[in-house]
């Protein structure tokens, strides 16, 4: 059955609303980018939970107004006008007063999740509020989703995502450095507002399939995941899209698969495990990359220690120098010097006194700034300036008067 979901085969409904959690993923992913970039990803955690109280009070107008509490747009509506509320008011805080930025959002996001729950209990006490399903909205939830949920999800998104794309330069830009953008001529604070109206949107969209407590999880996991993969920006931002993509898909799937389980939750862990992926295995930045690094860089140390301790006739009691050194044929097993090794290490010495010479002239302060006992004097220098410096070491020095 899983294979099904994954493959879209459970249904007209289901394959929607796993497409549409897909493009909800893809614009949260590279939404979330710029949130990074610009270090302020708690901005969507105060935007997320600011919503609730909007959920909660879009319910009950419309049940004292006789329609359908349930309806998901009048739901959205709701959910975006606390929601951008909540982020003026975040604004004003750190702006007016002498609080943080950080303390602004605690303060929201407390307040506004605080009454939100306050509403919630008062619904519960509504005859149509037995059955409002509200909860639905915290963690996500796909089950029992009707086709027209679906429909207003999946366009909403691919707006959202169309957006994104839209104005990904200017976002770029003023993300990467805000002081050039402004010198271009840039509007940096127009830039931030539309960011996190962006933000809104894609957290207002995902409400229902992501949840308000998990959505901000989806903005932020993707572009974290894709910094271990690449330095560029403009990379990050579409890594970061298509992880955000793939995981609310496999998220959705195996939510319209496992229908008791929250849908929200299932998509955060699977962005967690790109994320734990990326963490171990990515080239350049994961933990497996910096274990072999270690050890290469481990290795040379030895290499190098050995090669100059045997270019001074000194005995090599550490077993590891000893058994590099053998592989590479440079040393016996009782510590004796190959015809190889001897030259190795005598080239080393010879190095190593080198680059002691240039270390203390300051002609040659440039090229002493890359020694770390390590790099290849001839990587640094030209062959005409190691002559130079082989004739330094042979002068005599002169005699001080």
């Amino acid at each position: 059955m899983i294979l099904d979901a994954l493959l879209l085969q459970l249904g007209y409904n289901a394959t929607l609303v796993t497409i549409g959690a897909a493009l909800l993923g893809m614009a949260a992913g590279v939404g979330g980018t710029f949130l990074f970039l610009r270090k302020r990803a708690l901005v969507s955690d105060a935007i997320s939970h600011a919503t609730l109280p909007g959920v909660c009070v879009a319910f009950i107008v419309m049940a004292m107004l006789g329609g359908d509490g349930r309806n998901l747009i009048g739901l959205l509506s709701g959910a975006a006008a606390s929601a951008a509320l909540g982020l003026l008011c975040v604004n004003w805080l750190s702006t007016r007063t002498r609080l943080a930025e950080d303390a602004a959002i605690g303060a929201v996001l407390s307040v506004f999740f605080g009454l939100g729950v306050v509403l919630l209990t008062v619904i519960q006490t509504m005859n149509a509020g037995r059955q409002a399903g509200l909860e639905g909205f915290l963690l996500g939830s796909t089950a029992g989703m009707l086709r027209s949920d679906a429909l207003i999800i999946a366009g909403s998104a691919a707006i959202t995502l169309a957006l994104v794309v839209l104005l990904r330069r200017p976002l770029t830009l003023a993300s990467f450095d805000p002081e050039f953008a402004t010198a271009t001529g840039q509007n940096v604070g127009r830039t931030d507002l539309a960011m996190m109206g962006l933000v809104l949107a894609v957290t207002v969209v995902g409400l229902k399939i992501v949840g308000l407590i998990m959505i901000v999880a989806l903005l932020i996991i993707p572009p974290v995941t894709a910094r271990f993969w690449t330095e560029r920006t403009d990379h990050v931002v579409v890594i970061s899209g298509a992880l955000g993509g793939l995981s609310a898909y496999i998220g959705a799937a195996l939510s319209a698969a496992l229908p008791h389980f929250p849908t929200g939750p299932i998509i955060v862990l699977v962005g967690f495990g790109f994320f734990t992926l990326s963490l171990l295995a990515a080239p350049g930045r994961g933990l497996a990359s910096a274990v072999i690094r270690h050890r290469r860089f481990q290795r040379r140390v030895h290499l190098r220690q050995g090669l100059l301790a045997l270019a001074q006739g000194q005995p090599i009691y550490e077993p590891l120098t000893l058994r590099l050194l053998r592989r590479e044929g440079w040393a016996l097993l009782d510590g004796v010097a190959t015809d190889d090794g001897r030259a190795r290490a005598a080239k080393a010495l010879r190095d190593e006194t080198r680059w002691q010479t240039i270390r203390s002239d300051p002609d040659f302060e440039a090229a002493a700034a890359h020694y770390d006992g390590l790099r290849a004097i001839e990587t640094v220098l030209t062959p005409d300036q190691i002559e130079e410096v082989d004739r330094m070491i042979g002068a005599p020095r002169p005699v001080q008067t």
